[in-house]
């Protein structure tokens, strides 16, 4: 799939998925030198529903691909060598066109995301309740417990720019505060957009938008989808009944410094489309000045 142009809501909502017709949903994570931290991914996926949901592991060229292929499919997933990197998105892209037709919900994960049990069930549940639900993203948590704001307005030029310039040496600063929504982690809500980290995405949502935008490389690509979603005239839900936590790998450590650049970069890409009116290119000036202090600090959460 590539990015394509919004649509109208219309006929957005899926016919019910025909019976015996196979799973109506699927598991995609992407890897990149992802050895540390796939096989616990994999391990978590059979207790995190009650039905055998299929899953595909899109790799981005890693390395260790071999030794990925050989985790994957012992634990009885798909396996797809992308033969070179593609982004986070464009991976995602890639595996979702391999999926069957019945496939109606597509949780696209990080492989450094453990899934708690029954949270796929759970977000499932969320997600079929309402036809007018986009996405539905679960409690994403640290390695110490702490509750990762996962689920965020889309951010504006005022909460961009102060964000970008207050967040490092004013983390409580009201902009940082009401863009990450802090303090609004315990009971299901309406968000902005999802953490791609770990986030249920309608199929035919998915189709409807071309997937993710493969400009962004890193970071955004999630922010954008959620923007668009919500742009179609659906919801993105938070569903705090559903937990997954995020251990974190090995696979950037040593690229901070590149990591922290892409961040910004997506960060100023995603305002600027947002925002393209000609008489706002000052304050889109400020911003990428901005962005770019804030790319030496060593916080970009």
């Amino acid at each position: 799939m590539t990015a394509a142009a919004d649509g109208a809501v219309g006929d957005a909502t899926p016919d019910a998925t025909p019976a015996g017709s196979g799973p109506h949903a699927a598991i995609v994570t992407v890897s990149y030198n992802s050895g540390d931290v796939l096989p616990a991914f994999l391990a978590s996926v059979p207790a995190a529903s009650a039905g055998a949901v299929p899953v595909v592991v899109a790799d981005n060229d890693s390395t260790d691909a071999d030794a990925l292929r050989a985790v994957t499919e012992a634990a009885g997933a798909r396996f797809l060598a992308l033969g070179e990197n593609r982004g986070y998105g464009g991976a995602v892209n890639r595996a979702v066109a391999t999926l069957g037709p019945e496939v109606r919900w597509v949780l696209v994960s990080n492989p450094d995301v453990v899934l708690e049990p029954g949270a796929l069930d759970r977000l499932l549940a969320t997600a079929e309740a309402d036809p007018g639900i986009g996405a539905a993203g679960p409690r994403l948590l640290e390695p110490t417990g702490e509750v990762y704001p996962s689920a965020r307005l889309v951010p504006s030029l005022r909460t961009g720019l102060g964000h970008a310039v207050f967040a490092n040496v004013w983390p409580g600063n009201p902009w940082t505060r009401r863009y990450r929504q802090d303090g609004e982690h315990d009971g299901r809500r309406d968000a902005g957009w999802l953490s791609g980290a770990c986030v249920l995405v309608r199929r035919d949502v998915l189709d409807r938008l071309g997937g993710f935008d493969e400009g962004y490389f890193m970071y955004f690509e999630d922010v954008d989808l959620g923007w668009r979603i919500g742009r179609l005239g659906l919801r993105n839900v938070y569903e705090p009944a559903a937990t997954a936590t995020h251990i974190g790998g090995t696979a950037t450590q040593g690229s901070s410094e590149r990591m922290r650049r892409a961040h910004h970069e997506s960060a100023y890409r995603f305002l600027a489309r947002k925002y393209p009116a000609w008489w706002l290119w000052p304050l889109r000036v400020v911003l990428r000045a901005a962005l770019a202090v804030r790319a030496h600090a060593t916080n970009t959460r």
